[in-house]
């Protein structure tokens, strides 16, 4: 694995495992938060942001968390391989507590995750398998079946294939699957 997206719900442990395969991998680690957002929340008009990625993309080797469905395709267009957090809402919730417990609200520099929990954050995260699942998963089958894929519904799930990344090492001193 050269190139690994990282996508799925808030909360559902992208940012956490973007830093786990970024160090198996010794590969470059991309929060798309810290990228799309400034230091005062303020967002990067859209075609920044997607210059923004097609620069990153190039890179031989990087490891991107984030969602943002309307730039997907430029990382899934470069990823070998694609991680889908398919996780369940209550998880989901409970992660966004946990961050918020640990970090204490508002923006945390390392991964330009703003803390702003809201009811209308809290309804998108409890409808995104039904609402954005669907078509996320649309985007990775059109930009990404070139990629190898991976679907993962628990943390459980997730803790196994960060392992199983770390299993063979990589030249470089990274680790690859596959």
């Amino acid at each position: 694995m050269e190139r690994i997206a990282i996508i799925g719900c808030g909360g559902s442990g992208k940012t956490t495992m973007a830093r786990r395969l970024g160090a198996a991998l010794n590969a470059p680690v991309i929060h798309l938060d810290a990228v799309y957002y400034d230091d005062e929340w303020n967002p990067l008009p859209q075609e920044e942001f997607a210059a923004a990625q097609e620069e990153l993309v190039a890179e031989p080797r990087w490891v991107i968390d984030g969602n943002f469905a309307s730039t997907l395709p430029i990382r899934l267009k470069r990823a070998t391989a694609v991680v889908f957090l398919d996780i369940g809402p209550l998880t989901c919730l409970w992660g966004i507590l946990q961050r918020r417990l640990a970090h204490g609200g508002g923006q945390n520099d390392a991964t330009g995750v703003y803390d702003r929990i809201h009811w209308g954050f809290i309804t998108y995260v409890w409808n995104y398998r039904k609402t954005m699942g669907p078509r996320v998963r649309n985007l990775v089958l059109e930009h990404g079946a070139h990629a190898e894929i991976h679907i993962v519904r628990s943390r459980r799930a997730a803790n196994r294939l960060t392992a199983r990344f770390k299993l063979t090492r990589h030249p470089t001193g990274g680790a690859v699957t596959g």
